[in-house]
């Protein structure tokens, strides 16, 4: 019997929105699935880390990939870069030497069967489930072939109609022909809808809908390929959830005015943006100058927490390649006008307007880090798994289950 692992991931699919109500087929298939009750997001809660995350069962201080921002240098100062911007690896390996620093599922699974992504959130988050085109990855700014080779884009919208017909060529042409030993479909939605709508809005519950019936159209895919023999993990999830935004403060600015001005206009202290969340960069000879204005920081009405050293290497960020600290805004508890409570402070980015009563996500809230997972096969008993599990658990638990090794993983098979 030949066996294949499918991970289907609903972007900004927060676990307390899988409802009968919201997301019938999911409800239905998280009752016949083992449920992870306990799961979480890795940090930044941002898609492009999450993406990383997934691929390698590492957190990012292992894996290198620190956030959807991330600054760069020359050896002199910083630059930040969007990771999300299609050129970005070429970026990271003239500033790092490479991209990833661990294996990803696509480099274990060479000469076992493959690994085929598909996915429609941006060109980053798509190519970083495999950097190095050990596999085939499908995405609408340009798609690869093993070893880099260039194949047509994705012929889809960057929106729920786009989801439907890339899981629909997903279905037809990865799972009933090509059959990989993993399979990867990253829809956009619903955290595309939440980036420009309210949570719990109109448009929020139809996004929430399309992801549903998206994963509806794999679930009765896998019910045929199992009839016909093979063996099949269903892996669905989601990379985090979402909250809402309040307001924007531009982190830049407060330290230009903290006496940090030269530092910021010479790149040697840089601020990465996370949404909800930031980096905070620093070459060597700008280090003590950063950590002498962070309990003014830690202050600010607008951040719930700064954290660094050991603390920051306990969220998962290794504090290397020039990360100083991790900043988390503060959180008002008071509801949205759809009655989601929470609003959030944001980090400003450059040609970016935060828009009160929008979606965002990014730091370690709690909303956006309880993203939700399901595993379903034949061999696994419908329950719940009675630990705390993570994004970085889904790759060991994808290659557990085809008889690979899992070696060197943060994360754990949940088998």
């Amino acid at each position: 019997m030949t066996s294949t692992a499918i991970f289907v991931c609903c972007d900004g699919l927060g676990m307390d929105w899988l409802t009968p109500e919201h997301t019938p087929l999911l409800h239905a298939l998280a009752q016949q699935s083992l449920w992870c009750p306990d799961h979480h997001a890795v940090f930044p809660s941002v898609t492009r880390v999450s993406a990383a995350s997934v691929a390698t069962g590492c957190h990012p201080a292992r894996h290198g990939l620190h956030g959807n921002r991330m600054a760069l240098t020359d050896g002199s100062g910083f630059t930040v870069r969007d990771v999300g911007n299609p050129d970005f690896r070429h970026h990271m390996r003239r500033a790092t030497g490479g991209t990833l620093r661990v294996p990803t599922l696509a480099e274990r699974t060479v000469g076992a069967g493959g690994f085929i992504g598909f996915s429609n959130v941006s060109p980053g988050a798509a190519y970083f489930l495999d950097p190095e085109n050990f596999g085939y990855v499908y995405h609408r700014a340009g798609s690869f072939a093993p070893g880099g080779g260039s194949l047509e884009p994705l012929d889809v919208t960057h929106d729920t109609a786009g989801d439907r017909a890339m899981t629909a060529r997903f279905c037809d042409e990865v799972l009933r022909q090509r059959r990989p030993a993993v399979s990867v479909l990253w829809l956009t939605d619903p955290d595309h809808t939440l980036h420009g709508a309210p949570l719990g809005s109109p448009q929020h519950l139809d996004a929430l809908r399309g992801a549903d019936a998206c994963v509806g159209a794999v679930v009765d895919t896998v019910a045929t390929l199992r009839r016909e023999g093979t063996d099949v993990l269903l892996a669905v999830g989601s990379d985090h959830g979402q909250e809402t935004i309040g307001g924007g403060v531009d982190v830049d600015d407060w330290l230009v005015r903290h006496g940090l001005a030269d530092e910021i206009a010479s790149g040697t202290i840089a601020v990465a943006g996370q949404g909800t969340a930031a980096l905070l960069y620093a070459t060597p000879g700008a280090h003590a100058a950063l950590l002498g204005v962070l309990d003014r920081l830690c202050a600010e009405p607008w951040v719930d927490a700064v954290v660094v050293g050991e603390a920051l290497a306990r969220l998962g960020v290794a504090p290397s390649g020039g990360v100083v600290a991790a900043v988390n805004m503060a959180r008002d508890p008071a509801a949205n006008d759809h009655g989601v409570p929470g609003r959030r402070w944001t980090v400003m980015e450059d040609g970016k307007q935060p828009v009160a009563g929008w979606g965002q996500h990014g730091g370690w809230g709690p909303d956006e880090t309880r993203p939700f997972l399901v595993l379903n096969a034949p061999r696994l008993a419908p329950g719940r798994v009675e630990r705390r599990t993570a994004l970085v658990d889904i790759a060991p638990t994808v290659l557990d289950f085809l008889g690979l090794p899992a070696d060197d993983m943060d994360g754990q098979s949940l088998l």
